[in-house]
């Protein structure tokens, strides 16, 4: 007796779950991990300040618009960094290069009366020229990024201290916008910001017009889709988050809004996701990293890949520079110290793997998140930075440590063990049984091909 499993009216499964997060099962629970982690870290903030203060602290307008504007540039590393570990390198240089962008481009608007449009094509020329002289290096050459970012590290380190003379260097107010600036208001007598609130509503569309994409795609290639009520239910949750996420945004203290260093972050992270996940140039990225043989042999251009994934993390990192140089309304000797660090723990706590192959763009924004929270509530608190400091080494430790401990002991974690078994369970032909009373045929062989 044969059972038509697609005309089996299905309940609950438990493995439904799984594709709320997802068709990716190892990758994606391992970034709603991350999320995980990340909303627990707010929400023990929020409690540790309600007990000093019955307003809270972290959960505010004013917090929130701080996280983003202090924290904006380190998240702008983090997506050009995932690209450069997804392919199995690394880039100490993102700090130093910076750092001599942001001189430069201080200089010529102090020094030769640039306006300040100009100086920004000329910073992100800076970084593609600085991009072009390393993956040329790493391409080419052959030096391992490791090598060749770290001679970065060093030389722009002391390119923008000879250039600018170890001083500080002004910008105009103009440019500072980039760092400082809001959503403007629209002049409606309403309590809130109307741009940022019509932000808000775009990408609840977004989500909803993803969700409809995915699920029109599954349903074309006759792949196996999650239910209505699941979709339904991750698109209501994610939407609730946005809305109220934006709300806080939109009511803070007078003058304030959406941070422009948040409205550039956000057409970063639209632009990046797509084009990691729905170009050729993000699957060659992809392909390189997880088995680099493999992908020249199937006909990907490796050193060409190469090239470009390091002209653009040099090119994030000149724009990351300067939006703190306009945020600071100067560039300094100090700039970009420690970024790098900042950058690639974010990409390692947002699930990419240390070998190369994995990494998502949203993982790495959700890693430098965590930190981006640690930092500020614990500064909250009045924790000084030598506490902060052992706490990121902590937290950095133990995200790769699970990462490595989970692939020797060959699986993805506890949930993902959890979602494998419970599949079994749910699907009859997931876990085939031997069934004594049936009489077993096997396969025929080939007669040609056995000769």
């Amino acid at each position: 007796m044969t059972t038509d499993l697609t005309t089996t009216k299905r309940g609950f499964h438990f493995s439904d779950i799984r594709k709320m997060f997802g068709s990716n099962g190892t990758s994606s629970l391992r970034q709603f991990g991350i999320l995980g982690s990340l909303i627990v870290i707010i929400l023990f903030f929020e409690v540790m300040t309600l007990l000093k203060n019955p307003a809270g602290a972290t959960l505010t307008p004013g917090n929130l618009i701080n996280v983003i504007n202090q924290y904006s540039f380190i998240l702008i590393l983090a997506i050009g960094m995932v690209m450069v570990i997804i392919m199995g390198h690394i880039d100490l240089s993102v700090g130093s290069v910076a750092a001599f962008t942001g001189i430069i481009v201080a200089k010529s608007m102090a020094d030769w009366n640039l306006p300040w449009p100009l100086a920004i094509v000329l910073g992100l020329g800076v970084g593609a020229l600085v991009g072009a002289w390393q993956g040329f290096w790493v391409a080419y050459v052959g030096v391992p990024a490791f090598i060749v970012t770290l001679a970065g590290m060093l030389f722009f380190r002391g390119a923008q201290q000879f250039i600018g003379d170890a001083q500080t260097i002004p910008v105009p107010k103009g440019f500072q916008y980039i760092g400082t600036g809001y959503l403007p208001e629209v002049g409606l007598p309403l309590p809130f910001n109307v741009p940022t609130m019509i932000l808000a509503l775009l990408g609840v569309a977004w989500l909803v017009f993803w969700e409809i994409r995915t699920r029109r795609i599954q349903h074309k290639m006759g792949s196996d889709s999650a239910p209505v009520w699941v979709s339904t239910v991750k698109v209501v949750l994610l939407s609730v988050v946005v809305l109220a996420a934006g709300w806080m945004f939109a009511t803070g203290r007078p003058g304030t809004s959406f941070p422009v260093p948040g409205i550039i972050l956000l057409a970063l992270v639209v632009i990046y996701s797509f084009v990691t996940r729905n170009t050729v140039f993000g699957r060659h990225i992809y392909a390189v990293g997880g088995n680099r043989q493999a992908a020249r042999l199937s006909g990907v251009k490796d050193r060409w890949v190469d090239f470009f994934v390091m002209m653009n993390m040099s090119m994030m990192a000149a724009l990351a520079g300067m939006i703190f140089v306009a945020r600071s309304q100067a560039s300094g000797p100090n700039d970009g110290t420690g970024w790098e660090l900042d950058a690639i723990a974010s990409v390692f706590i947002g699930g990419a793997a240390v070998a190369g192959g994995i990494g998502t763009v949203i993982g790495s924004i959700i890693g430098g998140l965590v930190m981006a929270f640690l930092n500020n509530g614990l500064a909250l608190l009045g924790q000084g930075a030598d506490v902060v400091s052992m706490i990121k080494g902590l937290v950095l430790l133990l995200a790769v440590g699970i990462d490595v401990w989970n692939k020797q002991q060959g699986r993805p974690s506890l949930i993902g063990f959890m979602m494998r078994r419970s599949n079994r369970k749910d699907d009859p032909e997931a876990t085939p049984t031997f069934e004594p009373n049936r009489t077993y045929q096997a396969p025929p062989v080939d007669k040609t091909r056995a000769e």
